[in-house]
């Protein structure tokens, strides 16, 4: 019965959406809004065929190997730099620094600097997607409760025993937070760096139709994009209710409380 309502939830309002959309459409002809008939038709031409190994694979490699390293950098050099006091006050400035760079702007740049390549699209992604995880890694490592720290210097638990059992499962919601940040806007830069002198890419397919005047396949594009980011949604939730198990059983004790 849970799983029921749980489906309704999560169904209801793109039912509703879908059924407002066919009826708008109904009877009119609009060349720049195909109807849900026709969308659904050339989803089915377009990408289930060999777009899907040429565009879309590609692309999601791409996003994930993007997104995981920012995730690695960003939770090594935060914890770091959110562990040595020093480091954190030398590096504050500059971090400000880059951060507040729109990362669109650097893809002429690093255009220059790495070529027309996967790499300079997986740069791209990830010089978007580190700052989220960085900066919210050094905000919980900072957080870490001072008595549970000093009880553990006290009992000798320094070094790589003190990150693993004390620093990151205190920063991890912190971090999850930021991972979860990350995720969308790696899904964006994905597309940007796909429309700059690209050869395949959901964003170069995407921007391919629009000026080919294919519309119906231009939203059928933009529906794979919608899938894909509600996908990954669904991979974090997944994984944050694993990684967080024992957040979320203490926050319902609290509540209880």
């Amino acid at each position: 019965m849970k799983a029921l309502t749980t489906l309704g939830y999560l169904l209801a309002l793109p039912v509703l959406l879908v059924l407002l959309w066919w009826a708008s459409t109904l009877g009119a002809v609009n060349f720049f809004v195909p109807t849900p008939a026709t969308l659904v038709g050339k989803f089915g031409e377009v990408w289930f065929g060999p777009r899907f190994f040429s565009d879309v694979l590609p692309s999601i490699g791409r996003l994930v190997v993007g997104v995981a390293a920012a995730i690695v950098i960003g939770v090594v050099g935060g914890v770091l730099i959110g562990s040595v006091r020093w480091l954190r006050a030398l590096l504050e400035p500059v971090l400000e620094f880059f951060r507040a760079i729109p990362p669109p702007v650097l893809v002429p740049v690093l255009i220059l600097l790495m070529g027309i390549t996967d790499s300079m699209k997986v740069a791209v992604i990830i010089s978007g997607c580190v700052w989220p995880v960085l900066l919210n890694t050094i905000e919980g490592v900072r957080a870490v409760d001072g008595v549970l720290s000093d009880s553990a210097h006290t009992y000798g638990i320094d070094g790589w025993a003190r990150i693993r059992y004390l620093v990151l499962p205190s920063a991890s919601p912190q971090i999850m937070a930021g991972v979860r940040q990350s995720l969308s806007l790696g899904l964006i830069l994905m597309v940007i760096s796909e429309m700059f002198a690209s050869s395949s890419g959901l964003g170069f397919t995407i921007v391919q139709f629009q000026r080919s005047f294919a519309i119906p396949e231009m939203w059928s594009g933009i529906v794979v994009l919608g899938l894909l980011g509600v996908g990954l949604s669904f991979i974090f939730q997944w994984a944050e209710r694993n990684i967080l198990r024992w957040y979320h059983g203490q926050k319902e004790v609290e509540n209880a409380a």
